[in-house]
């Protein structure tokens, strides 16, 4: 499954086509463009061009119009393009007309996160989870990979029905699918035995959509080392670090960030990765505040935590990350149009919906290190609650005398004279 994968010594050039339906409007399908391209720059593509046409639904034949379908044509023709990428999930039917009418390489969504998800996985853990979507998001597809094969040759000693080579692959894809569930369980079995032995410490959680900031902030807070970059799922295994906050040992879990459209079966074969988020007392849930659409990024993962967690009410505190590269566009006096979220200042974002999470919300940049104390004191206070409610008996790493009588040292030391 490894020839997948968009290697960055042969970068494509590549064009993104996407649609406005009555449930898609254009801005928003502009927005989806964005993160495609921003995928595609993760997997090594180089977008020359998008492409956006107005339609009541996608065509079933190709996708786009044919009209349209002719300018994308005589575009690739003129300028070199290796590769066109689609913003939603295509049926084989469709991918196979495409590719008859345009004659160069056709992904969607779906197959250029698998080839991201593939060149980043490292571990054994993500390696069994991206081969397993990408052979049921292949399995499906077969139909168009062998339309040049008849029926198996057969001959003396192998007389019988026969079987055809789709056939024979989809039997062979299924074998290691199963072969490849069966090693999750066990991958399954070791990690939860892995947690079990973690001892009496509480487990924080740091979640949100991708490219927010989470390994970045990891390190800040770990003080270690973990594979921190401005791509689209830069991490996809979990890493866990022992973390000491004042007198408070606790584990803190690097976990793998959401993303729009993410399809089901991809979310179901990373259910072990998340099973770091189901077992935190504590999530973090860190969100790209310089984003212009950090709103609905926040929607998507709560939406996914709410699956996930099986509806469970976990502790949550909301970290808005990245206010340094926060930046907005002052409205005119003499401008009558109405304001939008890019007119609106940090100061007065602050001060909306944000404000009514009082103490579950912290407003820093992982980068620059600001506000990092206050984040820290706020995971400690938190933390150390959960920690006395689960361990009673379980001493910290020392005693704080806050709460001595400063008079009565002050007496003390005056006798001693």
């Amino acid at each position: 499954m490894k020839d997948l994968v968009i290697s960055k010594e042969s970068s494509e050039r590549a064009i993104l086509v996407g649609l406005i339906t009555p449930t898609q409007s254009e801005l928003k399908a502009n927005e989806y463009l964005a993160e495609l391209a921003f995928l595609a720059d993760t997997a090594g593509a180089e977008t020359v061009r998008t492409f956006l046409q107005r339609l009541d639904y996608p065509n079933p034949r190709t996708f786009v119009g044919k009209g349209k379908l002719e300018e994308i044509k005589q575009y690739v023709d003129e300028n070199d393009i290796g590769m066109v990428i689609f913003d939603d999930d295509l049926t084989v039917k469709q991918v196979a007309n495409i590719e008859r009418e345009l004659g160069v390489k056709i992904l969607d969504r779906t197959s250029l996160i698998l080839d991201i998800f593939a060149s980043r996985a490292q571990t054994a853990n993500a390696k069994t989870q991206v081969e397993l979507a990408q052979y049921q998001y292949l399995l499906p597809r077969l139909t168009r990979m062998w339309t040049h094969l008849e029926r198996q040759r057969g001959g003396i000693g192998m007389r019988g029905p026969g079987e055809t080579q789709i056939e024979t692959d989809r039997r062979i894809i299924l074998d290691k699918i199963s072969r490849l569930k069966a090693e999750l369980v066990a991958i399954d079995k070791q990690k939860s035995m892995q947690r079990k032995n973690r001892g009496k410490l509480t487990r924080v959680a740091l979640v949100g959509y991708t490219n927010v900031g989470k390994s970045t902030l990891m390190n800040v807070l770990s003080k270690s080392d973990v594979f921190a970059e401005n791509k689209l799922f830069a991490t996809l295994d979990t890493t866990v670090r022992k973390v000491i906050i004042d007198n408070l040992p606790f584990l803190l879990t690097d976990t793998v960030g959401f993303i729009r459209k993410l399809p089901t079966h991809l979310v179901d074969s990373f259910k072990s990765t998340l099973d770091e988020v189901r077992d935190a007392d504590l999530l973090v849930h860190v969100v790209d505040i310089s984003h212009p659409n950090f709103e609905e990024q926040i929607e998507v993962v709560d939406k996914t935590l709410r699956e996930v967690c099986d509806g469970a009410d976990k502790p949550m505190i909301l970290v808005f990350n990245k206010i340094d590269a926060f930046s907005y566009v002052p409205k005119d006096a003499d401008d009558l149009t109405p304001r939008t979220r890019a007119n609106i200042p940090l100061d007065e974002l602050k001060a909306s919906w944000m404000a009514r999470m009082k103490d579950n919300c912290v407003f820093i940049s992982a980068k620059k290190g600001i506000n990092i104390d206050e984040l820290k004191a706020k995971i400690y206070e938190k933390a150390r609650e959960i920690h006395i409610a689960r361990f009673p008996y379980n001493d910290f790493l020392f005693q704080k005398y806050d709460d001595v009588d400063v008079s009565t040292t002050e007496a003390t030391d005056s006798q001693q004279k």
